[in-house]
């Protein structure tokens, strides 16, 4: 398993002991930043209109097409280092 890898499953682990729950907007950009680094560009059938929970993953996931799967671990790892202080 590579080093990035590796960093990319930690932090998955580590956003499930912060102290405090981020925000909304957080919360959808780590859904997307994880989905994308982990399966790579949106695919699936769009939620629902009444689906507005999957809706907005749906859609914070798919704003990041063609983004690298490489990239996208990088970010969210970012992402999670910042949020744990």
């Amino acid at each position: 398993m590579s080093d990035l890898q590796s960093q990319f499953e930690q932090a998955a682990k580590d956003i499930q002991s912060l102290a405090e729950r981020p925000d909304n907007d957080t919360l959808l950009r780590l859904y997307a930043l994880y989905k994308q680094g982990s399966e790579g560009d949106v695919h699936g059938d769009k939620p629902g209109f009444f689906d507005f929970v999957g809706t907005a993953k749906y859609e914070a996931w798919a704003k990041l097409k063609g983004t690298g799967q490489d990239d996208a671990r990088k970010k969210y790892i970012d992402l999670v280092k910042k949020l744990a202080g």
